[in-house]
């Protein structure tokens, strides 16, 4: 294959790069389009746009491939840790015993907010969503920390953004959950593991099942980062104007609250709700999502990214299904889940459609198991996220040429209108 792409226009040809990416990937580098031909490409939904080369996170969705730094998720989830998985997409690398152990002692450093923040979490209403929490306390951080405002961080003040977000945002959704149930805070224990941790601050108790932090603890690491979704492409987009660090942050909770994506496996139990409560089943229930003719969906199956079934969907299924048999939970709707996934797993409508299980459906059963409230399910996305997010703008802010985001439009609106004064109008 040549290196160039020829594009026509008219009686102009003009030759395009073609950029080829580690894993095969091509794209045809169109840096110049406009400043040659004076044409833009439009791409409504960027389906079709690389906005930026990356080294961190590759995903294959046409045979169900999800690499971080080129190891497998399956190796990851199974050799790895949540704060080991976050060091290597941040800093490009597994870390050393002694690595990794200073890393989670700088992490469990940060085991407390400014008092002003804990006020501010207590001023909602203790039925305010959870995402309206922790999005305008992480913003509300830059006001504590003038020091990481700066336009421009020093290597060492990324050390300790990385570690100071990951356990402040820690705390700030326990204290969110916390005051939801109208009870006080429960302070940090350090030496707690990161995941045990965070249960004991929701919970109260400091003996945390192994099976079930070990559950949250892969679920962290399924959703550390998954190339430039949504709320991954709002960081890079809000850190390239050199918003600071808590505002980028605060951007990507932002984004993630919407219920076409982080929302999804809340989706997955507001449905079951509904199965539940219309009292008819889930055979009847997937009789009418085949119905053409009716409005019902089925929530957490399938994924705009993967064509075949989700890697991350493998994993965590063995982890929920550990989990519930170690905490021997009995849930109607837990059981509608499992219904849903035997009988859809087997039926031609589903199967030929490639619409098989998430990862929003299992993280959805497992958050419900462990007793997490539905409205703080993505809050959990965003804890698992966060490394991802902050790899994402160390690169960006880290490449050469790097510029402030600003895509074009095409305009579609009227061409000429003659003013007219208020009094006439």
């Amino acid at each position: 294959m040549s290196d160039k792409a020829k594009l026509v226009l008219g009686e102009k040809t003009i030759e395009l790069p073609i950029f080829t990416g580690t894993e095969g990937e091509k794209a045809i580098d169109i840096t110049k389009l406009r400043a040659e031909t004076g044409f833009v490409t439009l791409d409504s939904g960027y389906m079709n746009t690389g906005a930026c080369t990356s080294s961190i996170t590759f995903l294959d969705g046409e045979v169900g491939i999800l690499k971080y730094r080129g190891y497998s998720i399956e190796e990851i989830a199974e050799k790895s840790s949540f704060l080991e998985s976050s060091y290597l997409v941040f800093y490009g690398k597994l870390p050393t015993a002694q690595e990794l152990k200073a890393f989670e002692e700088r992490i469990a450093s940060f085991d407390d907010v400014p008092e002003g923040i804990k006020q501010q979490i207590k001023a909602f209403p203790k039925n305010a969503h959870p995402m309206a929490v922790l999005s305008s306390n992480m913003v509300s951080l830059s006001a504590f920390y003038e020091e990481l405002c700066a336009q421009d961080l020093t290597p060492a003040q990324k050390d300790t953004a990385i570690a100071q977000l990951m356990g402040q945002l820690k705390v700030v959704a326990a204290y969110a959950y916390r005051h939801s149930q109208g009870k006080e805070f429960v302070k940090s224990d350090k030496s707690l593991d990161y995941c045990s941790d965070f249960i004991h601050m929701m919970t109260g108790d400091k003996n945390v099942n192994k099976e079930v932090a070990k559950a949250l603890d892969i679920l962290l690491i399924l959703h550390v980062d998954h190339e430039q979704n949504c709320s991954t492409s709002s960081v890079r987009m809000v850190g390239s104007s050199k918003a600071n660090i808590f505002a980028t942050i605060s951007a990507g909770v932002d984004a993630l609250w919407g219920p076409l994506h982080g929302g999804a496996n809340q989706a997955v139990l507001e449905m079951l709700e509904e199965i539940k409560n219309s009292g008819k089943g889930y055979e009847a229930f997937l009789a009418e999502v085949k119905d053409k003719n009716s409005n019902s969906r089925l929530m957490g199956f399938g994924h705009r990214v993967y064509k075949n079934f989700d890697p991350r969907a493998k994993i965590i299924k063995v982890a929920c299904d550990k989990v519930l048999a170690t905490l021997g939970v009995k849930d109607p709707l837990l059981d509608i889940a499992k219904g849903l996934e035997e009988v859809a797993l087997k039926d031609e409508y589903f199967v030929s459609r490639k619409l098989y299980p998430n990862v929003d459906f299992y993280s959805g059963i497992i958050y419900r198991a462990l007793g997490i409230p539905t409205n703080m399910f993505t809050v959990m996305f965003a804890m698992g996220r966060l490394p991802g997010w902050m790899a994402q703008w160390k690169e960006m802010v880290e490449q050469p040429g790097f510029k402030i985001c600003r895509p074009r439009q095409i305009y579609t609106g009227d061409t000429k209108n003659t003013y007219k004064d208020i009094k006439s109008r």
